[in-house]
């Protein structure tokens, strides 16, 4: 089965605007309530958590009305981070998580993203069958078996004490100056709590949400606010979530940012050489320098590639029993403490390391040396396609036969926006611009 509304992460778009109405959320609850309450009895839960986006009341009460109506019982988490959910779902025994969240996406954007009974997301297949509900009769269940809804008031330190958990027994932050900045977002209160007890003094940056400001010059997809504040407070690191605190971009005591790729290598050799890392493999995406791919080869590790997206990443975990995994944009997955990325567990790793190793964020920020890597992105209306245009096709190959040898490119249609990602990597600074500038130009003239 084809699916046409969930893209790579849940479904996401405007507020208000197709797919995200609360008349669709309505249905996709009463479709994820039906799909999962399938025998009828009224002892099935869903829990539901949120980010602050002024849209999530509205959502939150739309999916709760169509779970309730197929007799899901909906446990309210209210803002607390993605991978709380996950975590949620399984330690309260619930058949379904849901968080809404449209993660780094500015806040006219919303999402709804769902994890299953053992905590990791759906798959492509489930997806596909609540689709096939949605556009079909949905039945509701009888009067007397309509689902309840209630708040859960602890759902937020529940997580906070199943992150400090992973911390090393016996370790403290007392001494360290951290800059955390929560994007404004589902972790602005967890992940600054956190952070002192372990011992940190903390110095929080967007942690002030008003449901418009999720993302907005803060978080890991705008990082001058945090390397301002380090620079200023003269912190020792800084430690950058986005608005669902799924993904993390760690800032050195320079102001100097470290990406996914940087965290991941630093934690494989590190694993690697406590024996830790499963089958001496990270998995990572298309979309990981090829510098990363050289380090962990010279270490006689190896890199293993997906699609786009955490989801696959996890899945590829899973199918090969590996325990490290993620993504250049921050997500860092490790499956022996949770489902799907965790930002503040993979900051709390990296602090670990600066702890054990008595050295500055600086020098393990730099792990490798990266390839160049050049990365545009073209927008397109909804109908279009312009990869398929013979000219855009035409100047792909000419590309690639450029960088054969010398490099990489990558093509694609981004999955939770309307936009072509152009990438590639090549040593020859000269040639890089060229091929995407190029391709660039071709796709732009196509849309």
């Amino acid at each position: 089965m084809t699916r046409k509304l969930f893209g790579t992460d849940g479904v996401r778009g405007t507020a208000n605007t197709y797919p995200m109405t609360a008349d669709m959320a309505l249905k996709i609850g009463a479709a994820a309530g039906r799909y999962f309450r399938n025998d009828g009895s009224n002892g099935h839960r869903v829990v539901i958590g949120k980010d602050t986006r002024l849209s999530g009341y509205m959502f939150e009460s739309a999916l709760t009305a169509g779970l309730t109506s197929t007799g899901m019982n909906v446990l309210l988490l209210g803002p607390v981070p993605t991978p709380a959910v996950g975590l949620l779902t399984t330690s309260m025994r619930a058949d379904l998580g849901i968080m809404i969240s449209a993660s780094h996406n500015p806040h006219h954007d919303n999402g709804i993203k769902f994890f299953g009974p053992d905590g990791f997301k759906l798959s492509d297949a489930a997806e596909a069958e609540i689709e096939t509900l949605i556009a079909g009769d949905i039945a509701p269940a009888q009067s007397q078996n309509i689902g309840r809804a209630r708040r859960i008031d602890d759902g937020r330190f529940r997580y906070a004490e199943r992150v400090k958990s992973t911390f090393p027994a016996g370790m403290r932050l007392d001494g360290l100056k951290v800059v955390i900045d929560c994007a404004n977002g589902a972790a602005y209160r967890v992940a600054p709590e956190v952070l002192w007890e372990l011992g940190a003094t903390v110095i929080p940056v967007g942690v002030a949400p008003n449901g418009t400001n999720i993302n907005e010059g803060c978080g890991s997809t705008s990082l001058t606010a945090a390397a301002e504040t380090i620079i200023s407070h003269g912190a020792d690191v800084g430690i950058c979530l986005d608005g669902d605190a799924d993904r993390v971009m760690i800032l050195d005591e320079k102001g100097q940012v470290a990406d996914g790729d940087q965290i991941m290598a630093l934690m494989a050799g590190r694993w690697a050489d406590q024996d830790r890392l499963k089958g001496g493999t990270l998995v990572a995406t298309v979309m990981s320098n090829l510098g990363l791919e050289r380090f962990l080869d010279g270490r006689g590790l190896h890199l293993e590639r997906t699609a786009v997206g955490d989801r696959y990443v996890v899945e590829a975990m899973r199918a090969g029993g590996w325990n490290l995994g993620g993504e250049q944009s921050g997500h860092i997955v490790m499956t022996d403490f949770a489902t799907t990325g965790d930002g503040l567990l993979a900051g709390l790793q990296f602090l670990a390391a600066m702890i054990e190793t008595g050295q500055k964020a600086s020098a393990l920020t730099k792990t490798f040396e990266t390839v160049p890597q050049l990365l545009k992105n073209v927008r397109f209306a909804a109908g279009q396609d312009p990869l398929s245009t013979d000219p855009v096709r035409k100047i792909i190959a000419d590309a690639e036969a450029m960088l054969q040898g010398k490099g990489r490119l990558l093509i694609r249609k981004s999955g939770t926006e309307p936009l072509i990602r152009v990438m590639a990597e090549c040593e020859d600074d000269g040639l890089l611009t060229q091929v995407v500038d190029g391709i660039v130009a071709e796709v732009e003239a196509a849309v």
